[in-house]
């Protein structure tokens, strides 16, 4: 009698059947035909003096609709199975109510070690769109628990990449936030196959300045551990003196594009520095997502229009709608709101401030004052449904006296 642990099995629940029933179920949660009626006139809705632009590009991608899909089909397929879901599907918290009410457990990030080694082979265990660290994989392998991975494509790709880094001799240097579930999984994956493979993430400018000094001409070894261990930031035994010889560049599929070039141009510069033009010791590719950088195209696009004000909406921890926020609030007031709900009157935005971390009160007095025109543009990342869209260019109207029925039949809906 054979003693080995029980293996994971992946399971497909993309059946004609299913799919074409939670594709239905999933166009009733958060489809909009008044906002795709919108952007097909141009993402402009004009009502006296109150004008709402929608950017070009937002809400939900390809990898996203996917994941929920997949997520939606599991529950069906498994009806009578516990299905658990690692973390968050997306950074959505309407998306997520929706997947607990529907009866899927969430696992707390913090707890995904201690939650799944209780499971058994009878449990569905779902991987979220960020995919999953590799020790937690093999985890829910020896469960022999039945495993729906959603883990987008693109994270693959840049999974590809970093593996190839470490098979290479290079140290991958990943842009992104080291506690962020997708740079968590990625940097497992750099380690290499074998386990000789080494990682550093670096999230501001400053870091990388800090690792291109040292890599010109060394430094304190110690402070430069510390800076980056004390975050989680840098793979065991990592030593910046043997580990930066060689060094390429990745990232968190959702961070700033630009900041993201200049971070290669910057760590290519002082490895040429040190090793010379054209050195051998440093690669790049691009593993930036699409379709965060169409959201971040179309918001540029957005705002060469006029605009008062913008709102950016989404999950507060979502990457991607976070620099949305960034690049709207260099330009004019900007607002980043989870919900409709956070338009509480005519005067109050609740939103998040990124500088403070935290939920604020602020007041506006452009949306006030309905005597005077208004132009207010909005976005959202990949991970906001069309409906909380929807819901918020309704709010905007109502604060301004210009009732549902209204907007419906000034966008030809009626």
């Amino acid at each position: 009698m054979s003693n080995a642990a029980p293996a994971s099995r992946r399971v497909n629940v993309r059946t004609p059947e299913v799919m074409e029933r939670v594709q239905a179920e999933v166009e009733t949660h958060y489809r909009s035909p008044l906002v795709e009626t919108i952007r097909a006139q141009g993402s402009v809705l004009q009502i006296g003096s109150t004008t709402v632009r929608l950017a070009r590009e937002f809400g939900f991608c390809y990898g996203v609709e996917r994941a929920i899909d997949l997520a939606y089909a599991a529950r069906r397929v498994f009806a009578d199975k516990r299905v658990f879901l690692l973390g968050e599907i997306i950074h959505n918290p309407e998306v997520n109510r929706q997947l607990t009410e529907m009866g899927i457990i969430s696992i707390p990030v913090g707890k995904h070690e201690e939650e799944v080694a209780k499971l058994t082979s009878d449990d569905v265990v779902i991987v979220p769109a960020f995919g999953a660290e590799t020790d937690l994989m093999k985890l829910i392998s020896s469960r022999g628990c039945m495993v729906v991975d959603t883990t987008c494509g693109d994270v693959m790709s840049v999974w590809k990449r970093v593996r190839g880094y470490a098979k290479g001799g290079f140290t991958s240097v990943i842009h992104g936030k080291a506690s962020h579930e997708e740079t968590r999984a990625t940097s497992s994956r750099a380690i290499g196959d074998n386990g000789n493979g080494h990682y550093l993430v670096v999230l501001t400018l400053s870091d990388v300045d800090f690792v291109c000094d040292y890599i010109r001409k060394g430094g304190d070894k110690q402070a430069f551990l510390q800076r980056f261990s004390a975050a989680s930031a840098c793979s065991p035994g990592f030593d910046p003196d043997l580990h930066l010889t060689r060094v390429g560049v990745a990232n968190q599929t959702t961070m700033l594009k630009s900041e993201t070039e200049e971070i290669q141009r910057r760590l290519q510069k002082a490895i040429e520095d040190r090793d010379g033009a054209g050195s051998p010791n440093f690669q790049v590719f691009d593993t930036i997502c699409g379709a965060t950088q169409d959201r971040q195209d179309g918001l540029f696009h957005l705002l060469r229009q006029p605009l008062d004000i913008l709102l950016v909406v989404g999950g507060y921890n979502s990457s991607n709608t976070t620099h949305l926020v960034e690049i709207g609030e260099q330009q004019l007031p900007t607002f980043f709101i989870r919900t409709a709900e956070c338009l509480t009157s005519l005067e109050q935005i609740v939103h998040f401030d990124l500088h403070l971390k935290a939920e604020k009160t602020s007041y506006s007095g452009k949306l006030a004052d309905t005597t005077n025109p208004i132009t207010i543009g909005i976005t959202a990342g990949a991970s906001c449904p069309n409906n909380l869209i929807e819901d918020t260019l309704l709010r905007i109207f109502g604060l301004r006296g210009i009732d549902e029925a209204q907007v419906r039949a000034a966008a030809g809906l009626v």
